[in-house]
């Protein structure tokens, strides 16, 4: 294996309350701390341990968003990754336009393997991965919990309703990996000072011929409602009176 491709993207912190703004027509993100997008925190460690297992493999990470995702690139590049690339833009980015920009990347890189969360944190549409297989036409391995790389060939254990399905693909190939898969490094200081040094190449969504195409249209975004406060109940018959007149029985 030569090369492997991790997608990432920039998302609200999952540490961060997310607030709606006032005229509901999205949340707010001025002034909210951003970070790598989770699940593919999970897959660039994945890449990160297949390259640390003997493969040499480069390592490339790439995102699709704002000037500012270079920040979350450069977090990429401190975790081990060996370059970057940054596809920017200011429109947002649908699963299908994304599915489009990293399929025109890939085509240039010629990845062996391409690695991303099976979903992003903020609308956890889980469509990228299927989208970009099916236009590369390549196979593909979903919500991946454990991921086995030997030559041309990939076996990947996925975690399926009815449990653990095992299969085997050929490479390349696309795989979006779940939570259990790994628990991703700490990056540490040095890292982050080494990571500046690292190349990371900025380029055009246009100048690879994507249009940033707009098939959804948000009509309200709301918060969820407040929980209600929990009451106390003295017995098991006063419980069961309860949940009966708030007909849960």
């Amino acid at each position: 294996m030569k090369k492997i491709m991790v997608c990432i993207k920039r998302v609200v912190d999952y540490n961060v309350r997310v607030r709606v703004k006032p005229d509901e027509s999205g949340v707010m993100l001025e002034g909210v701390k951003m970070s790598v997008n989770p699940f593919d925190e999970i897959a660039l460690e994945e890449a990160l341990r297949i390259k640390e297992r003997g493969t040499n493999a480069e390592v490339v990470a790439v995102s699709i968003g704002v000037a500012d995702t270079q920040q979350q690139l450069r977090t990429a590049l401190a975790m081990g990754a060996d370059r970057a690339i940054l596809v920017q833009t200011d429109h947002p980015v649908e699963p299908l336009t994304a599915a489009q920009t990293l399929l025109a990347v890939a085509k240039k890189e010629s990845p062996d393997l391409i690695l991303l969360g099976k979903q992003a944190i903020d609308d956890d549409a889980n469509q990228t991965a299927q989208m970009l297989a099916a236009l590369w036409d390549r196979p593909q391995a979903t919500y991946v919990s454990k991921l086995a790389v030997d030559g041309a060939k990939a076996t990947a254990t996925r975690e399926v309703d009815a449990g653990l399905e095992t299969i085997e693909i050929d490479l390349p190939a696309v795989v979006s990996v779940d939570l259990r898969l790994n628990e991703p490094r700490y990056v540490k200081l040095p890292d982050i000072m080494k990571a500046k040094k690292k190349p990371l190449d900025v380029i055009g969504l246009d100048s690879l011929g994507v249009a940033a195409s707009t098939w959804l249209k948000p009509v309200k975004t709301v918060a969820p409602p407040q929980r209600q406060k929990g009451i106390m109940v003295k017995d098991v018959t006063e419980l069961v009176d309860v949940l009966k007149n708030k007909g849960l029985l």
